[in-house]
């Protein structure tokens, strides 16, 4: 019987009397994926290509670790893919430059998961498709025009002059969006809420925020006539 991979890790699985004078070798290695599956860590660079993980048979590959860092400045719209059948948890923590685009999770053939700039995430694949089973949110402070993601708490200082931020394109039913007048401004330098193509509160218009200090949420409703509704206001 010859030696064989595991599904998931790709671990060498030793057949009985295979493998003479490196079964130690190997074993080592093997033990060595489980450390980065336990605990390793990858700092990974996206720009404006997708890119895969890798999955090599019976050797440390950086699909295999637990934390995934995803750095760089996207200059398109880009997917970060881990092969299809794997099973496995991640730690994904997106501190990329979004500069408008999107950047998804997911297995080479399935779905995933639409990451939010500056955002956490606990993902797991169930050998289909990328999952979300946690999101930690923070707020990002910005001062100048930006297309945002679903999730996106922004604090939004327009001390410096009026500017719109964009509401992300073709929203799903329950996306969300905050607020915060971070300096205080609004009243002299308004806010825009850009709807790209999506009404707001049953409107088909920009929403200009002109209130000092305001403070306030948008849901996707998944009513193409309602929009984007308020939470809070």
């Amino acid at each position: 019987m010859a030696n064989s991979t595991s599904a998931n890790l790709k671990l060498t699985v030793q057949a009985t009397g295979e493998n003479s004078g490196t079964w130690g070798q190997i074993t080592n290695t093997n033990l060595l994926i489980l450390e980065q599956a336990i605990g390793g860590y990858d700092a990974f660079n996206v720009t404006n290509a997708s890119r895969s993980l890798t999955f090599t048979n019976g050797a440390l590959s950086n699909g295999k670790n637990e934390v995934i860092k995803l750095t760089g400045t996207l200059e398109a719209n880009v997917n970060v893919t881990i092969p299809d059948s794997v099973e496995k948890t991640y730690l994904v923590e997106d501190t990329c430059n979004h500069a408008g685009y999107t950047l998804t999770f997911k297995t080479s053939s399935g779905t995933g998961v639409l990451l939010c700039e500056g955002h956490s995430y606990t993902l797991y694949s169930d050998g289909t498709n990328v999952v979300k089973a946690g999101e930690l949110k923070k707020w990002r402070a910005i001062t100048a025009a930006e297309t945002i993601q679903p999730g996106a708490q922004i604090l939004a200082n327009t001390n410096g002059g009026a500017f719109t931020i964009t509401l992300p394109a073709s929203p799903a039913l329950g996306d969300q969006v905050n607020f915060i007048d971070q300096g205080y401004d609004f009243n002299s330098n308004a806010l825009t809420v850009g709807r790209n193509s999506s009404n707001i509160a049953n409107t088909a218009s920009d929403l200009v925020v002109n209130t000092q200090g305001a403070a306030f949420g948008l849901v996707y409703s998944g009513d193409a006539t309602t929009g984007w509704t308020y939470t809070e206001k």
